[in-house]
């Protein structure tokens, strides 16, 4: 696809960040086996952190996977929300191991989005959520000239307070009852990082 120009940003869909073996890039159709699979495994691990519907929305069914990587198609090509897996090359393959999402990309005055993920637990504290994170906050600065990200987070999850720490994002503040988490709303602290180049 061509490159798509949004507020003094071009880009191009789909969009691949890659450091050494690790791959973000985003989910395809014929990666439904492997995504079941891995949430399946993750299912108990995830909950904790994992949003949820509130009472309103409870009639509402939840996207098929063909509709998630659909939304996340239209909404990746119209810089509105980017979705990518978490991928590692290994043994002439790829192995899917989480997801990370940038999303409420706003242009104009604030320049801004946060960014949440999730990882498999077998591969916990080796590095590689730290570096999904630098490599997408990487290119929110540089690629789209975003002003700030931030991360939101419980504050009970101490591991991600390390994650959004090692990647140069500073506490700004607490959010009470920020996101409907686990089955009810949920405080949450605000960890920004600023683009120091944007003016």
């Amino acid at each position: 696809m061509a490159g798509q120009f949004f507020g003094g940003a071009r880009v191009k869909w789909p969009i691949r960040l890659r450091d050494k073996e690790l791959l973000l890039r985003p989910l395809r159709y014929r990666d439904k086996k492997v995504w079941d699979s891995v949430r399946l495994i993750n299912r108990e691990w995830l909950a904790p952190w994992e949003a949820t519907r509130p009472e309103i929305e409870a009639n509402y069914p939840l996207p098929s996977y063909f509709e998630m990587v659909r939304a996340h198609s239209r909404d990746g090509k119209g810089l509105y929300s980017i979705s990518l897996g978490i991928w590692i090359l290994e043994d002439g393959g790829e192995r899917l191991i989480g997801q990370i999402t940038m999303g409420g990309i706003v242009f104009g005055a604030m320049r801004g989005a946060h960014i949440g993920y999730w990882l498999d637990q077998n591969y916990v504290n080796r590095g590689l959520t730290t570096r999904a994170v630098s490599l997408l906050t990487g290119f929110a600065f540089s690629e789209l000239s975003l002003h700030r990200v931030e991360i939101n987070l419980r504050p009970e999850n101490v591991a991600s307070k390390r994650v959004a720490e090692k990647c140069g994002y500073v506490f700004e503040g607490i959010r009470p009852n920020y996101l409907h988490i686990d089955g009810a709303w949920r405080d949450h602290v605000t960890y920004v990082k600023e683009n120091p180049t944007i003016r």
